[in-house]
């Protein structure tokens, strides 16, 4: 499903307005994944702005890398960790493990990847280390 947000055309260049970020960027096709994902959190799953927290900077394994996005419970602790990848970047074992990657840190108990078409959810138990795909997240 598409949906429709901020943008303008500047300097030759299409930006689209991030409303958690609350500035304009360049609509990249990853950037674009990402919006609309934003959005479906926002409108359909009904999550507040203030739980949202797009591309910031964490430590992974003594390296600073910056996720996608973390939605926030109303605890203020990580409940999912979310990487986006542009339509044409195939979501590989790689691309999963990337996330997995920046879990270890935040700790979510749901994590996924998505690139727009091609989504994948899991739910993670961190005593066991049980790994459990989602239908619907």
């Amino acid at each position: 499903m598409e949906y429709v947000f901020k943008q303008r055309d500047k300097d030759g260049r299409t930006e689209v307005f991030d409303p958690i970020r609350k500035k304009w960027l360049v609509l990249t096709p990853e950037e674009r994944v990402r919006q609309q994902l934003i959005l479906f959190l926002l409108n359909i799953k009904k999550i507040p702005v203030s739980h949202l927290s797009v591309e910031k900077a964490i430590t992974v394994n003594g390296m600073t890398k910056r996720y996608d996005l973390v939605v926030f419970g109303e605890d203020l602790k990580p409940q999912m960790v979310i990487e986006c990848k542009a339509p044409d970047v195939e979501i590989t074992q790689a691309v999963i493990e990337q996330a997995g990657r920046y879990n270890k840190t935040l700790r979510a108990p749901i994590l996924g990847v998505t690139n727009g078409s091609t989504h994948y959810f899991f739910t993670i138990d961190f005593e066991t280390e049980e790994i459990r795909p989602l239908t619907d997240f």
